[in-house]
């Protein structure tokens, strides 16, 4: 075998699979080396399987994913709601790897699994999960991520994969995620899931008495102690959104929570009105002009909220903050809401899904990933001619993943794939790997939310509605010597 040559014989165990490509690993210090610089390289693997059976689901899926060599960090398993949570864990055991298990909603199929693997160079990757026992331990949680962060890298995040309960209320603890990380940390997912997660000791289901976990989250620093030969990994995040203003903006007066549904019941005023309106009085104009005399439309109030923020690592400071709530109902007194925390005074305007908005939402995605691809390529040009015979390094695009609202996809666009479009186009060949939410998570400055608007222009969002959630993941090469 020691005749054919190495760049041959790297080619031949680069298409094993896994497990045969570490049984590869073994059978001496030749193959061993090859298989190390193998599995050194970035990698994205996902595949999804539509078998009616979940064994088949789950083996179809697996032996696909691990059909190349890969050294896995972490596992994301969404399974079809047809599926029983539990019993795909029990199928799915990855020993001492990370594991984490969101039970989607998936339109066009009740049936499927969708495993993803990766192996991020120059990453390491943790399990925090948010624990609840009377409240959310949020402090907790955050004083974790940062803490477990700098231990691994002396410096914040690089990236952040969350997935919450759908029976909780996320947005407190995006907000102190915001204020806490600045927006060179990439916080992407899913703000509406069932889940289950392993760590390598034990199985925590999110609604078990004992774990009592109401969200996990893969937490991704940098590696201090990455050995040489290893690259940089990049996170870059986009967002398509898809509901777009409607009406005056308006102010909140009134205002009072209602506990035993969740809701919020208020009336409001605008410049122009100067006495309180009732729920009938705000909405009627609105589905007027939305055309829509059944008020059957889903409606949004985006509430710009100032509010200040503390954090134990960071300066009390005052922020803008957007939030939207679906509109339950409007009678003769007040306007209903779903979730609390708005207060009066706050600022509101009205928002209804778009579908020309969000296809050409998609479309300004495409272009920011055409950009980035000659931007990846054009800092390549550069660094090989700057350092002429040092050296060279190579920037490209290994993988891809997107969250998308489950009110968007083909019924919504008329066509399939609109949402993978942006991606399939600019990177084709490249894993690419999504689920449908129920709640899509972003944070960072949308100034897209103002609608030409300069007032509040550093207005932080970071959940999202009817919105598609892209994060595109790249690879700096090692400097390499030009021979």
């Amino acid at each position: 075998m020691d005749l054919i040559g190495e760049d041959l014989l790297h080619n031949i165990l680069s298409r094993l699979p896994a497990e045969s490509c570490a049984s590869a690993a073994c059978v001496n210090r030749s193959w061993n080396l090859i298989i190390n610089r193998l599995l050194t390289l970035p990698n994205l693997s996902s595949a999804l399987s539509c078998h009616p059976c979940l064994q088949g689901a789950v083996d179809e899926a697996v032996d696909k994913v691990l059909a190349r060599p890969i050294r896995p960090q972490f596992v994301i398993a969404s399974i079809g709601p047809s599926f029983d949570l539990e019993e795909a864990q029990c199928l799915v055991q990855w020993d001492t790897w990370e594991d984490n298990k969101a039970h989607e909603n998936f339109r066009d199929e009740d049936e499927g699994v969708l495993v993803t693997v990766g192996f991020l160079p120059g990453l390491t990757v943790d399990l925090i999960p948010l624990k609840k026992t009377r409240g959310l331990m949020t402090e907790n949680f955050v004083r974790s991520i940062r803490e477990r962060s700098f231990s691994r890298s002396g410096s914040s995040p690089m990236g952040i994969l969350l997935f919450s309960d759908e029976d909780i209320d996320i947005k407190p603890v995006l907000a102190k995620l915001d204020y806490a990380f600045s927006s060179e940390t990439a916080i992407v997912g899913d703000a509406g899931s069932k889940f289950l997660y392993q760590d390598g000791k034990a199985i925590s289901p999110s609604n078990s008495r004992v774990s009592s976990s109401a969200a996990v989250a893969l937490l991704f620093s940098r590696d201090t102690g990455k050995p040489p030969g290893v690259g940089e990994t990049q996170f870059h995040v986009m967002l398509s959104t898809g509901v777009s203003p409607i009406g005056p903006k308006y102010k909140a007066v009134y205002v009072k929570a209602v506990s035993h549904d969740n809701s919020t019941r208020l009336m409001a005023t605008t410049d122009e009105i100067d006495f309180n309106m009732d729920g009938e009085t705000i909405l009627d104009p609105i589905y007027d002009e939305l055309g829509d005399h059944t008020h059957s439309r889903t409606l949004y109030v985006g509430v710009t909220k100032m509010r200040k923020c503390t954090s134990r690592h960071v300066d009390t400071n005052w922020i803008f903050m957007r939030e939207f709530q679906m509109v339950l109902r409007g009678d003769y007194e007040y306007l209903y809401v779903h979730g609390d925390g708005i207060k009066s005074y706050d600022s509101f305007q009205f928002y209804h899904a778009n579908s020309d908005l969000a296809r050409a939402s998609c479309n300004n995605v495409s272009n920011k990933m055409k950009l980035l691809k000659q931007d990846l390529n054009h800092l390549t040009d550069d660094h090989s001619i700057s350092n002429g015979s040092m050296g060279m390094q190579k920037k490209s695009v290994f993988g891809g993943m997107m969250f998308a609202c489950y009110g968007r996809g083909k019924l919504y666009f008329g066509k399939p794939n609109v949402d993978a479009s942006p991606f399939l186009e600019n990177f084709p060949g490249v894993t690419f790997s999504g689920t449908y939410c129920n709640g899509e998570i972003a944070h960072g400055d949308f100034s897209l939310y103002e609608n030409g608007s300069k007032e509040h222009s550093s207005t932080r969002c970071s959940l999202h509605e009817f919105s598609t959630v892209y994060l595109v993941m790249s690879y700096t090469s090692p400097t390499l010597p030009q021979h």
